[in-house]
């Protein structure tokens, strides 16, 4: 991680909007109704379970795929008619990098290094040799692994304002991981860079990023800043005898073997627990973010 990282310039507009996102596969709706917002500098990690939506959203946000309704704009642009200016601006890294295999790491990356103006040379030689990727290996040849990092190379040389990742992490050893993870927070932070990442690894999450947003069955049931998590919400239990008093609004909620229930309640703008909360025999626990997750996607 030698490379000198330039500031980004900073823009007035925010670089990601989506609103009414809706898309359909074959009559099967993906996402529904889904607003989303990316203020300069933040950076967003979407947690789904798979299948929830957070590619589909991902690839739209970019332009990859016409939506069936809702709009998205990049830097205040529609993702569909992204001009070349903003198209520098940002980068991807799909799930699975499949392009230009018949290259190799070295080639590839000279290649696509003429099409951004901030492209960072230095950097992408010493990532390839700080992750022990041969140059001169066809990609075709990488494994999984190493094809995924020098996707990731290609995307941080060229010192995006945006970085979108579509599960960075999936087929990287912990080594790799934590240092991409290092990279984003180096960026976000000294760069300014704006990052959206999609990952169901919940502890990359609260290691980097500073919002989350869970996408479940393609809608959005919160988007708030790591930290408020841990204040804003937590599980409630109620005993059989008391279930008829829950709270009619709640982020998931379970029923037990012996006819419990136990929700995710959320506090209201005076920072008040529902009022099941208060009755005698109900219990209010508090919820990490993985545990958040679950009993959310659970």
């Amino acid at each position: 991680m030698n490379a000198v990282l330039q500031a980004s310039a900073v823009t007035p507009e925010a670089p990601v909007q989506v609103r009414g996102l809706t898309h359909r596969y074959d009559g099967q709706t993906v996402l529904s109704g889904v607003d989303l917002a990316l203020e300069p500098g933040s950076v967003l990690g979407l947690i789904g379970r798979n299948g929830a939506g957070k590619s589909t959203l991902i690839r739209a946000v970019l332009g990859l795929l016409q939506p069936s309704s809702g709009d998205c704009r990049v830097f205040g642009e529609p993702a569909l008619a992204l001009s070349d200016q903003s198209k520098t601006r940002l980068a991807y890294v799909p799930q699975q990098p499949e392009a230009l295999a018949w290259l190799t790491s070295q080639q590839m990356l000279e290649y696509v290094g003429r099409f951004y103006p901030r492209w960072n040379a230095a950097f992408a030689r010493d990532m390839l040799r700080d992750w022990d990727i041969a140059p001169r290996k066809v990609l075709g040849k990488l494994s999984p692994g190493e094809r995924q990092r020098v996707d990731l190379i290609r995307a941080l040389a060229s010192q995006p304002e945006l970085l979108v990742l579509d599960e960075p992490a999936a087929a990287l050893d912990p080594v790799a991981r934590r240092d991409l993870l290092r990279e984003i927070a180096l960026r976000a932070g000294e760069a300014g860079t704006t990052v959206l990442f999609s990952t169901h690894i919940v502890s990359d999450l609260e290691r980097v990023a500073s919002e989350i947003a869970f996408l479940h069955e393609g809608k959005v049931l919160l988007h708030c800043g790591v930290d408020e998590t841990k204040e804003r919400f937590a599980r409630l239990w109620l005993p059989a005898s008391m279930s008829a008093a829950a709270p009619k609004q709640s982020l998931g909620h379970h029923r037990h073997a012996d006819g419990s229930l136990s929700l995710v309640i959320e506090r209201d703008a005076q920072g008040r627990w529902p009022e099941a909360s208060a009755l005698h025999g109900a219990r209010v626990d508090a919820l990490g973010l993985e545990d958040l997750f679950v009993e959310i996607a659970g």
